[in-house]
């Protein structure tokens, strides 16, 4: 099970603490599929994700994959894909963020994401300042939408 919450960004936090790593992900699922899956290159690791349902708390599995398996179904994600660089570092709170900054046909886009042990802590968290609008469920701002339809119409900031 995934928790977590997702918000745009009102202003660049200070990520001197922060560890960057560069994040290439494409969907193998097409627009309608009920069930998310996505092929993701994270610095060195190589990984398969599933992904169910919506909102505050999904379904989620995640393994890694050989290269082999990876460069044969890589190609199947073409046109269905982000690019971003992830900053994650800790909160005053103790919980752990990924701050996403994209590239290429989704930047300037900035999210960041919290993820929570439970329910309960993710509804008792409160975001610091530097968090912008609350998009969690929002459909137009998960990745996979964002790799099939491209960045929503609204304002971002």
């Amino acid at each position: 099970m995934e928790i977590e919450r997702k918000f745009l960004v009102a202003e660049d936090p200070d990520l001197s603490a922060a560890e960057p790593v560069a994040v290439e992900q494409g969907y193998v699922t097409q627009p309608g599929d009920t069930v998310s899956v996505r092929l993701r290159r994270k610095g060195d690791k190589l990984l398969l994700t599933v992904k169910s349902g919506q909102g505050l708390v999904r379904e989620e599995y995640e393994a890694p994959i050989e290269r082999a398996a990876f460069d044969t179904l890589w190609p199947a994600t073409e046109g269905r894909r982000v690019e971003k660089t992830r900053w994650t570092s800790t909160l005053p709170g103790g919980e752990t963020f990924e701050y996403d900054v994209f590239e290429g046909a989704h930047a300037p886009l900035k999210l960041v994401e919290v993820e929570f042990g439970n329910r309960v802590a993710a509804e008792a968290f409160t975001p610091p300042g530097w968090f912008g609008r609350e998009v969690t469920g929002a459909r137009a701002y998960s990745n996979e939408v964002l790799a099939l339809e491209g960045l929503p119409g609204d304002d971002i900031a």
